[in-house]
């Protein structure tokens, strides 16, 4: 198979190269040239991409590129690639751009005209999907949810008339506690957790939300973590009205007010907010 005529052409080019996200072998052959033919290599954390370069024997200049010192590293990179060198982008793990600084780079390379060549390879997304036993042929990333709790709860409202299967990535401390709320505001689902994707510590737990809890317990989780959840799949959007002691429940399972209770189980039920408040308030 020929090289791409993107990189035989002359000039400047980004390359946007996917990097183990654990396994150091799970790099490609083609990853492996672009790095070593770069003229600067483009790295999230320098720490982490020496170890690699260092295992596969690569000596080329680093320079950091990490959420902080994204904007002013981009003018930086951009200067290098202005005046024709070759520069491979990578992240800490997995593909740049992904949840991963990158993204703005690479929009302002395009902007400047300079070619921006993928190079594909490992992805935590599509791991965990593809061994969660969930439907595979339509799902929707969302990366990270808000980690503070009214604006994740508004998010997760949103999204649960997704009829594709969901994925999330979600800090090992939040797992637990984010899985239970989707259980909480999406109901009965099927789901996964993948944590330490191809390294030694690799585990995925199957089945339904309480389920996937039950296994978790109390132990503390370690490590990267992706959560896969099954999509509503075409679930009627009414449901059963949630009656007055339900909705104190959910307001103190959640920590809302009883105006945000009354509000959210409007939202799940897809009824009048009046409409619940009258009900909620009725003589018993």
């Amino acid at each position: 198979m020929r090289e791409s005529d993107q990189e035989n052409v002359a000039g400047p080019v980004l390359f946007v190269v996917a990097t183990p996200i654990g396994n150091l072998e799970d790099i490609t052959l083609r990853a492996l040239r672009v790095l070593k033919e770069a003229d600067l290599i483009a790295a999230e954390d320098t720490r982490t991409a020496r170890k690699l370069l260092n295992r596969y024997r690569i000596k080329k200049p680093l320079v950091s590129y990490y959420d902080p010192r994204e904007e002013t590293r981009s003018e930086e990179i951009l200067s290098h690639l202005a005046s024709g060198r070759r520069v491979a982008l990578i992240s800490e793990a997995g593909t740049p751009g992904l949840s991963d600084p990158g993204w703005r780079l690479i929009r302002k390379a395009i902007d400047a005209g300079v070619r921006v060549v993928p190079v594909p390879g490992p992805s935590a997304i599509l791991g965990a999907l593809v061994v969660s036993g969930l439907p595979s042929h339509s799902f929707a990333f969302e990366g990270f949810l808000p980690p503070r709790a009214g604006p994740r709860k508004k998010k997760l409202v949103s999204l649960r008339e997704e009829e594709r299967t969901m994925i999330f990535f979600e800090s090992p401390r939040r797992a637990a506690k984010t899985l239970a709320e989707i259980g909480e505001l999406w109901g009965e689902r099927k789901a996964a957790l993948a944590r330490e994707l191809t390294k030694i510590h690799e585990t995925v737990i199957r089945g339904t939300i309480p389920e996937v809890l039950k296994r978790l317990g109390d132990t503390p989780l370690k490590g990267e973590v992706v959560l896969v959840i099954e999509g509503c799949a075409g679930r009627r959007r009414s449901q059963k009205p949630l009656s007055a002691a339900e909705i104190d429940s959910l307001r103190r399972r959640l920590k809302l007010s009883r105006m945000e209770a009354i509000k959210l189980a409007a939202e799940l039920s897809g009824r009048a907010k009046r409409e619940v408040y009258r009900e909620y308030h009725r003589p018993q």
